[in-house]
């Protein structure tokens, strides 16, 4: 099973990423990724991915032991505090995230990156399932230099093991600006139950998920 390879892959990023890739990759990134900071100093750190539609990545998140908050917004697009309908017309340039508040001391961003590749299907481009359009895109907004090594060395290993029959289309940008979406966009799932995209999209995904991260999941 892909899952237990990529498990497998966390342990070769916490154990050797920044010995084996600090200096290489720095040489390789845009200017832009120059300007992050080496690492994040709070007690809280903070993740941002892109996986699809927000509310089933924002449910799927919100299960991990660890995680104190997870925000549904917007993100790598020009637009300035776009709406829902704007992103929608994937004019914007933003894509769906969610903003990860997470302790460090209780889930190491590892564990948030095999969480994001089991989460959705980083092979389709602006794509997941059914949902389609570049706000659907697979991307990694980083925070620090830490991230980036991290997510670059993960990224290098699965393409060496060949997990996947097709490329993995993920983005890798410098974390710039983040909006929050709508109230109604929050906790979405919880909220909306019956909801029949709730039922029958998010649901299933839901409970492979917290298969999968069994040891991880809050009581």
């Amino acid at each position: 099973m892909v899952h237990k390879y990529i498990a497998m892959l966390v342990l070769l990023v916490t154990s050797n990423a920044l010995l084996s890739c600090k200096s290489n990759i720095a040489k390789k990134e845009p200017q832009s990724f120059e300007q992050l900071p080496d690492h994040q100093n709070g007690l809280v750190d903070t993740a941002t991915f892109a996986a699809g539609c927000f509310w089933c990545v924002e449910a799927q998140f919100k299960t991990l032991d660890g995680i104190q908050q997870v925000i549904s917004g917007y993100a790598g697009g020009e637009t300035k505090n776009p709406s829902y309908s704007q992103v929608s017309t994937g004019n914007t340039g933003h894509a769906e995230v969610i903003n990860v508040l997470y302790d460090p001391k209780k889930i190491t961003f590892d564990t948030l990156l095999e969480a994001f590749f089991i989460a959705h299907d980083p092979t389709q481009l602006n794509r997941q399932g059914n949902d389609i359009g570049t706000q659907y895109r697979s991307a990694i907004f980083v925070h620090d230099q830490e991230q980036l090594e991290k997510v670059n060395f993960y990224l290098k290993k699965m393409k060496e093991e060949q997990l996947y029959d097709r490329p993995i289309v993920t983005e890798i940008n410098p974390f710039t600006t983040f909006y929050k979406a709508e109230d109604y966009h929050q906790n979405y799932y919880a909220n909306n139950k019956e909801d029949r995209y709730c039922q029958y999209v998010i649901k299933p995904k839901l409970e492979k998920f917290k298969h999968i991260f069994t040891s991880t999941v809050k009581d």
